[in-house]
């Protein structure tokens, strides 16, 4: 059974911080390349960040340079380290896998994540 789960989420004052954790299961972690998104009501879900099995990281331009997506392989879980967190960052996060080899995807349930005063 594939499941990944999202931890992390909650209300935060702007200027603030918080990391999201996805935890993953029934997969070759290795194999994945793991990312984040994040949907709001009215918008279609949009394209965090990524991150392959090597390391290697790419961010949208909306939170590059305030976000940092990681990932512990041994962990088999992938973080999103979110600062300087803005009201329009306000919006339900979503863990992806994606093997590379077929692009076969899997997703999470989703965590709320809140920015306001």
């Amino acid at each position: 059974q594939v499941q990944l789960v999202e931890s992390g989420g909650g209300l935060v004052q702007p200027g603030g911080s918080l990391r999201l954790s996805c935890a993953a299961s029934g997969i070759t972690f290795s194999l994945y390349t793991m990312g984040w998104y994040r949907q709001v009501p009215g918008k279609q879900r949009e394209l965090v960040a990524t991150i392959t099995s090597g390391g290697s990281a790419n961010h949208a331009d909306s939170v590059k340079g305030r976000f940092t997506i990681s990932r512990d392989n041994a962990k088999n879980t992938v973080y999103l380290q979110m600062n300087s967190l803005k009201p329009e960052d306000t919006a339900v996060y979503y863990c992806n896998a994606q093997k590379v080899t077929n692009s076969i995807r899997y997703w999470g349930k989703g965590t709320l994540v809140t920015v306001s005063s």
